[in-house]
This record gives C-alpha cells, structure tokens and sequence, in this order.
C-alpha cells in the first residue's frame, strides 16, 4: 500500500521498483548494493536502519495490500507503549503482526505474522501516516493467540499500563468478537488483570503467588500508610487480610541507593508487622519465591494485637490505581503523582 504521509521522524518507506527511476530504484539500480531487498517488488536504501523497531514495522505493512494495518504488538508499540518493544525475553525480534482482514491475502515473508482474522470497521485507525489496530484489537489479538494465560494477562495488564485499554471496554469489546478463536483466554485474561501493575514481572509473581495460595485477594501497587495517614510504602503486590507483601526486585536494585531504599522499605514494613518477601528473575527462583511466601504467611498469622497501618487513602491523596483515574489527572498532576511508577 502507499504510505505517503507517514510523518515518524527517520523512518523509510519502502519504495516500489519503478522503471523510471523517479518513485523507487530501477530494476538495475534494486539488483545493486544501494538498495535492500524489503519484500517482492519493495526496497529501502541500503544504509536504513532496519533494526530501528518503528522502521521494522513500516517495512512489514508497506508491501501489504491496502485495508492492512498493524496489530498486536506492533500497533501498541506505535502508540508508544512502554512494554511491547518487539523482543522476546532473550531479546530476539519478534514477528511484525499486522491484520490482512478477511478479503485480503499476502505473501508470507519472514518476520512478519499475517493474520486474514476480519476486521470490524472501526477497527483501524491511522497513527503518524500508519495504519495499525484501535488498542482493543491489538490487545484482543495478542490475547486470544497469547500460549497461556498468563502471557495473555501480561499483554492486558502492560496495555493498560500505558492507559491504552480498560478492563470494562476489553470485556464489551470481547463480547463483538462472538466465539472466534482464543476468545476463552481473552475472557480469562481480562479476569485475572490488573489495571495497576506497573511491570511484567509483577504478572508473573501475581500468578506463582496465587498458584500456590489459591482464594488469596492481592492488591496492585496499593499504597500503604500508618494511622496517622503518612504513607509508608507501596508493594508490588499486597495480600490485606494477612498482611503480606510481595516485592520483584529488577536488575535496577542492584545499584546502592535503591538497596538502600529497600532496607528502609523492609524496616518501616516490619516495624509496622508486614511481612515483605521479594522475587527476582533466575533459574529456581519461583521455589525459593514460594518458600519465603510460605514462611511469610507463617510468621503473619501469629501476630497478634491491633494494626498500625491501613490501605484507606487520606484526604488529599490522588487515587492512581485505575486507567480511568489516571486518564483524569492533569499534565501537572501525571508529572506529580505517577513519576514514581517503577520503570524495570
């Protein structure tokens, strides 16, 4: 398709073979070193920075036949979301996922993920001079083809992350798509989400810690603060009625002020009986994990005496925890308040 208003700074559309040599390369000028090869009939030149991501996804809907657009992935990663860079965990690149709809076909090229599922017509919009999926589409996508369910719920709560989706509209929007493929993991997904988990690893503790103490009800990023109405800290995850924290801590924690910031997290939390057990990435963490858990839960059920901490917020404090409080906050109040949001 022609893409001739895309307006992303030091992105290259890719040109079609033109005999005149006015539109694109010649068929000479596409066999020579200046110009790479992008799909059958489509080149850059040669010095495009093809691993830039936003240049990848241009390069895979280009060639594709118009009513195209960008999905998945791809889509968010356009919209500019944190947590769909295009990689997987060992940091490879992942296929660009991009919507045929049902009336088209294409050929398939590596590095590209087509999908002919069709399209609602309000499905598509156009970002930058882009055509990519509406947030609900993409999520749903990424969802309903996710391997388990706990990718799948990963993809909700990182799109809601980055205020792009709701829970309520995901549910509505599922409710269109009928009984199409994955539809059952989507649904699921959307039930076990979170609109305020800050990181992926946080779904992935979400899901041990629930795995293993099944009914438990764990909060996201809920602050917590003494009587007086001080805020103390605020955990990964919290499990109220027992009184135990859960904490992923990210190669970011590594470095000696943030240690330092742990230690006094750790002390204000058991000198207030909260007991906090912390995860990090690593082969047998998940049993090492699950044994703090254990120990934690032991520990807290043998206090005894009144709390000196609560989760009901004070006067003046700004509830951050949905994606439609959030979307109400001011330009001043976002800089103020969701700055401490952990970037891991």
């Amino acid at each position: 398709m022609d893409l001739p208003h895309l307006t992303r700074p030091g992105i290259v559309v890719p040109a079609r073979v033109d005999p005149t040599g006015r539109l694109g390369p010649t068929r000479a000028q596409a066999r020579g070193r200046r110009w790479r090869q992008v799909a059958p009939w489509y080149h850059v030149p040669a010095e495009t920075d093809s691993e830039r991501t936003d240049q990848r996804i241009v390069e895979a809907i280009a060639p594709l036949p118009p009513g195209s657009a960008a999905t998945g992935w791809a889509a968010l990663h356009w919209l500019g979301a944190r947590w769909f860079d295009g990689t997987d965990a060992d940091g490879r690149h992942l296929d660009v996922q991009a919507a045929l709809g049902h009336q088209h076909t294409a050929r398939y090229r590596p590095g590209v993920d087509l999908t002919e599922d069709w399209l609602f017509d309000d499905d598509v919009i156009w970002v930058d001079g882009l055509p990519i999926t509406v947030p609900l589409r993409s999520v749903s996508y990424l969802a309903r083809w996710a391997p388990t369910d706990l990718v799948a719920t990963r993809n909700v709560d990182m799109a809601a992350y980055d205020d792009l989706v709701t829970l309520d509209r995901l549910a509505a929007y599922g409710v269109r798509l009928g009984s199409r493929p994955g539809i059952r993991r989507f649904r699921r997904a959307i039930a076990a989400a979170d609109e305020n988990t800050w990181s992926p690893m946080e779904v992935s503790a979400r899901f041990t810690w629930h795995g293993a103490f099944p009914g438990r009800s764990l909060s996201c990023n809920r602050p917590v603060f003494d009587l007086a109405g001080n805020h103390l800290f605020t955990p990964d995850l919290l499990d109220v009625e027992a009184g135990v924290a859960g904490e992923y801590n990210g190669t970011d924690h590594g470095d000696d002020e943030r240690r330092r910031q742990d230690l006094v997290r750790d002390d204000v939390a058991r000198r207030h009986g909260i007991e906090v057990v912390t995860t990090m990435a690593g082969p047998r963490e998940r049993e090492r994990f699950l044994h703090r858990l254990r120990g934690a839960y032991g520990r807290a059920a043998t206090r005894t005496g009144p709390r000196t901490w609560t989760i009901e917020q004070p006067d003046g404090w700004v509830d951050t925890s949905t994606v439609a409080s959030r979307l109400a906050l001011t330009p001043y109040q976002r800089d103020r308040w969701l700055r401490y949001r952990r970037h891991t």
